[in-house]
């Protein structure tokens, strides 16, 4: 794997946008990468508990960041500590992620284990005074993942969750844009994950079919709108500045009935107090469309995860080209990574254009998890990047609880945050 360490400094400078006050608008989590101070010199003494694929995954971008140390593995799977341990052959093993809290050396821990584990866990690294990292979906429940969000406001921790197109530069120049009322007035908002497979890992002996493919049972597992929806789920939240009211929706197992419990094929519709819907779709047997978040507007169509815009009725600006195109150029330079919409019954031809280029080689996963290190070292927590992520575990929650009980269901009052208002770093005195 390339060097993927970025220079924070650069990374905002090369974003290009319209002002320091519209990139924070857009991406206030982005003053991870604003601190000024200089860390070249601290490190990260991290842990990771759950050396899985995912984990492992992640582990490949820390690995090549100096200021990072991982120095303790933990899992119950032998075969995941061995392969995580090709990569960090000096770290200490540990059975038991309580010994690992009890080491004092240890800033800081990175949960990748299933998701009904999560709760304990971040709990107790929170009150041993661990910064943490967990892998959405935050909590297993809505009630667990608030009592966690109130752990880290109490506590004063750093707390990140696994939404990396928070600092995806398509995600980015999207938000900005769509802020900006570039495609108008936004009236839906429109979201699909799908895929072609069992989603199923191979098992090496029937005992452990439940530990491996822990996704696919109710007792560790919410499928799909835990493991996928809760990226997307966040995209409505970000570009509309606001959270659902309501929830509806229908789950079923259509396709792979292979003794899952999980449904393969769910539909849900969010509403907004204003009426605006966003919807999200996934079916796990059939792949054509793959995934995308169409965020739509009176004047045009934003697909970021394609990194194209469409306009309605009008052609851009020579102003607009030209900013897109000076935008692309800087970005590229230094990271890795219009027509009617509808003829009679039929979608209309419009390819669109792209908003910053070729596709980025990397989603914001790297740049994810050097921000959080940075906010590790420093202490300092970005503005509302824990607020994004505990809002998009609700959502998922509530809407799988709709699938579940085939009812339309509000978003609990008692468990509202103040959405908006974390624009700065806090510690337990301001708490």
């Amino acid at each position: 794997m390339r060097n993927i360490l970025i220079n924070r400094r650069d990374f905002l400078k090369s974003l290009g946008i319209a002002g320091a006050g519209a990139l924070f608008a857009a991406s206030p989590w982005l003053s991870a990468f604003s601190e000024v101070t200089n860390t070249t010199k601290e490190k990260c003494r991290l842990a990771i508990i759950g050396p899985g694929s995912r984990g492992r995954f992640l582990m490949g971008f820390l690995t090549q960041n100096p200021k990072v140390e991982i120095v303790a593995l933990c899992d119950i799977y032998k075969p995941s500590v061995e392969e995580a341990l090709k990569l960090v052959p000096n770290a200490k093993v540990y059975s038991d992620y309580r010994e690992v809290l009890e080491d004092k050396t240890i800033d800081a821990v990175l949960l990748a284990t299933p998701l009904n584990s999560h709760c304990k866990i971040v709990l107790d690294a929170f009150d041993a005074g661990k910064h943490v990292f967990c892998e959405k979906t935050i909590g297993f429940t809505m009630d667990e993942c608030y009592r966690i969000y109130q752990k880290h406001r109490s506590t004063g921790k750093i707390f990140f969750t696994g939404q990396q197109r928070l600092f995806d530069p398509r995600y980015i120049k999207t938000m900005e844009l769509v802020h900006a009322g570039t495609f108008g007035e936004i009236n839906a908002i429109r979201t699909f994950w799908n895929r072609n497979g069992d989603w199923r890992r191979p098992v090496p002996s029937p005992e452990l079919e439940r530990l491996i493919n822990w996704r696919l049972y109710n007792e560790f597992s919410k499928g799909l709108m835990t493991e996928l929806a809760c990226h997307q789920l966040q995209i409505g939240s970000w570009a509309l500045r606001k959270i659902p009211e309501k929830v509806m929706g229908h789950g079923a197992i259509t396709y792979w009935k292979d003794g899952r419990e999980v449904y393969d094929n769910v539909s849900c519709i969010y509403v907004f107090d204003d009426g605006i819907k966003m919807t999200f779709d996934s079916v796990i047997s059939n792949k054509f469309y793959g995934l995308e978040e169409q965020i739509m507007g009176s004047l045009g169509t934003v697909e970021p995860e394609k990194g194209k815009y469409y306009f309605e009725d009008i052609s851009p600006a020579p102003a607009f080209l030209q900013m897109i195109n000076d935008w692309e150029n800087k970005v590229f330079d230094s990271l890795p990574f219009a027509g009617t919409s509808w003829a009679p019954e039929t979608a209309n031809t419009n390819t669109g254009e792209f908003i910053i280029g070729e596709r980025p080689k990397s989603d914001g996963t790297s740049l994810l998890l050097e921000a959080f290190v940075e906010a590790a070292i420093t202490q300092k927590q970005p503005a509302r990047i824990a607020e994004e992520g505990y809002y998009a575990s609700m959502l998922c929650l509530l809407g799988h609880q709709a699938l579940e009980e085939e009812r339309t269901l509000y978003f609990p009052d008692e468990y509202k945050i103040d959405y908006l208002n974390h624009q700065s770093t806090q510690t337990p005195e301001t708490v």
